[in-house]
């Protein structure tokens, strides 16, 4: 297990009334945020199915995801079990469970835009570990 603690400001500065320019093919990058509020950035992981996973991430506050593009999936550990939450286009999940994402069409073939707050606590353990 380790703890690592996000603290404000936690996101790059951005120029204002501008398109950003994403990087491709990063597993997480922050893109703006509001100090002591909020954070946004892209999330596109390269594991590819749950047995690529070796830790689920849990902040002490939960996270937005919504599918960009291509397809992912979370695995949660919800209820005593491994879950997998296929993302759908314009559905997104509010995750509070330890979870990480994974591509099932390949490393980086899909993102999800994630909203969190500009400071928190994180616990990862592996997968298991949280059953």
């Amino acid at each position: 297990m380790r703890i690592v603690k996000t603290t404000a400001p936690s996101f790059p500065e951005a120029k204002l009334d501008e398109l950003l320019t994403p990087a491709e093919g990063e597993r997480w990058q922050v893109l703006c945020g509001d100090e002591a509020h909020w954070r946004v950035g892209l999330y596109s992981p390269a594991e590819t199915c749950p047995a690529d996973i070796k830790e689920l991430e849990k902040h002490d506050c939960p996270e937005l995801f919504l599918l960009v593009s291509g397809r992912m999936s979370l695995l949660l550990a919800k209820d005593g079990e491994l879950v997998e939450v296929a993302l759908e286009q314009g559905r997104p999940i509010l995750a509070e469970s330890p979870h990480c994402g994974f591509c099932p069409n390949g490393p980086h073939t899909g993102s999800a835009f994630v909203v969190e707050r500009d400071r928190f606590d994180t616990e990862y353990r592996k997968p298991t570990d949280w059953l």
